[in-house]
């Protein structure tokens, strides 16, 4: 598991940190990445339009490709949908 954001390096140690998280934490100050997986969207905040990123996971299977993709993740009840999502690939 990799966890990727446009924080930089520093940041996202203290995040990580911070929560206990138990896997990698990948900075894409650049947004690169960001862009190629096409997680930048249009949001609306207070009244003013802005780029920012969606959250979202994508499953990669072992051949490297994109086999499930969750757009606008919500925290709640997301580990349990990925958990069922690997199960079914496997099935």
């Amino acid at each position: 598991m990799l966890g990727i954001s446009k924080d930089s390096p520093k940041a996202l140690k203290k995040f990580k940190d911070k929560y206990s998280l138990p896997y990698s934490m990948l900075g894409d100050e650049d947004k690169k990445l960001c862009e190629a997986f096409g997680v930048l969207k249009e949001k609306n905040m207070y009244g003013r339009t802005t780029i920012g990123i969606e959250r979202t996971s994508f499953l990669i299977d072992k051949e490297g490709r994109v086999a499930k993709i969750f757009p606008k993740v919500k925290p709640e009840g997301h580990a349990e949908e990925v958990l069922a999502a690997l199960k079914e690939s496997k099935a």
